[in-house]
């Protein structure tokens, strides 16, 4: 199934993309939205034709601007707010474990829910309109969705505590300038550069990709001689693939390479 209310699929030469629409709303993070975005990772990871997932937001004002405050005034118990935290902690987790990469096309505001779901992403491109932000400190609460967790494994500590504490958001180029970002364009551009990285990395050799992406996900909160061990078993595991032995014999002939996940 590719077809959901909030979330929008199409498709290309090894690639998906997924784009939240809630535009009346900014694209905000429902329960309902969460609910979809599970099940459209689903779809993804059953999906062979797509190595690599680009997530975006729909418009031109918003990534998503945040998680649903309307849905979330009503939360009548910390209990409950506590039950709705790890459900979105759980559904962004998936796309930090997925198997292929995954790209966020970020065209607009990402606040508090939207900024914590574009740091699940691998490769983040911005827009030059793009803004970044925990604002929850101004509603009386805390990030939910893993924000104090993921930013200061990104950004340090300091910073990570500076941005929540405050609430401030920041420009494309600010974010890049702390490693948030890795590439700032223009707003015409976004989706034609996500596009074309996607289709870059799906002619790579999906199983060397799933591994890069385990071992330095896994490997950074070890220590040095437990990662370089972790690493090690990995790469021991690419000599056991067809695509290994292909991207050889491809280098060695002068070739390029047709890797086929296997």
């Amino acid at each position: 199934m590719t077809n959901w209310k909030h979330i929008v699929c199409d498709q290309g030469e090894g690639w998906a993309q997924l784009t939240l629409s809630r535009p009346k709303v900014l694209n905000a993070l429902s329960r309902e939205v969460l609910t979809e975005l599970d099940a459209a990772i689903d779809w993804v990871e059953r999906n062979d034709a797509v190595r690599v997932l680009i997530i975006t937001g729909a418009g031109d004002k918003a990534f998503v601007a945040g998680a649903d405050i309307t849905e979330l005034n009503q939360i009548e118990s910390s209990e409950e707010a506590e039950r709705t935290a790890l459900l979105g902690q759980r559904v962004f987790a998936r796309l930090e474990e997925l198997d292929k990469p995954v790209i966020m096309a970020i065209n607009g505001f990402a606040l508090g829910g939207g900024m914590e779901l574009a740091m699940c992403g691998d490769i983040l491109l911005a827009s030059e309109k793009a803004k970044f932000g925990q604002p929850e400190i101004n509603l009386g609460v805390i990030p939910g969705y893993g924000g104090t967790q993921r930013l200061s494994r990104l950004v340090g500590r300091q910073m990570a505590k500076y941005l929540c504490m405050t609430g401030i958001m920041l420009t494309a180029d600010e974010a890049a300038r702390c490693g948030l970002v890795q590439k700032v364009v223009p707003p015409e551009a976004l989706l034609e550069e996500a596009k074309r990285l996607a289709e870059t990395l799906a002619k790579k050799a999906p199983i060397a990709l799933k591994y890069i992406k385990k071992a330095i996900h896994h490997g950074v909160d070890i220590d040095l001689p437990s990662g370089l061990r972790l690493e090690a078993s990995y790469f021991g595991l690419t000599f056991d693939t067809v695509d290994r032995k292909e991207g050889m014999d491809a280098f060695l002939n002068k070739r390029e390479p047709r890797f086929t996940g296997k």
